[in-house]
């Protein structure tokens, strides 16, 4: 028998600016970082850790319309209203509009690089 993965451990988006990012995933979605390499912000998400980085080479987010096309990413937000609130309160795109549905109050937005990160309520 071979071995089976056991889901997401890791997640990373390969931004423009990950300090400016960083500080961004920080205000609005109140996250905390955690030790990590020097070309990358690493959050203390559960169950994977969550991060953004600088690009690998010869990656260049300029030349794509939408970085992360084709890529759900959903993360747990107990207050995902709020968050919205506060989103669109300081111009943010919001992609998607809340909805509630079986996770919860649900909605997309457009990070600063234009990842589309979905945000929910219900764990």
């Amino acid at each position: 028998m071979t071995a089976a993965a056991s889901g997401p451990g890791f997640i990373s988006l390969q931004v423009r600016d990950y300090d400016a990012s960083a500080a961004f995933y920080e205000s609005y979605l109140g996250l905390t970082r955690q030790p990590g390499p020097p070309h990358a912000v690493v959050f203390d998400t559960k169950p994977a850790s969550f991060a953004v980085r600088s690009p690998l080479p010869g990656v260049d987010l300029d030349a794509v319309a939408q970085p992360g096309v084709g890529v759900g990413i959903w993360l747990h937000a107990a207050d995902a209203q709020g968050i919205h609130d506060r989103l669109v309160a300081d111009g943010i795109t919001i992609t998607s509009s809340p909805v509630d549905g079986p996770f919860g109050r649900t909605f997309t937005f457009a990070d600063p690089d234009g990842y589309q990160i979905t945000l929910h309520s219900r764990a």
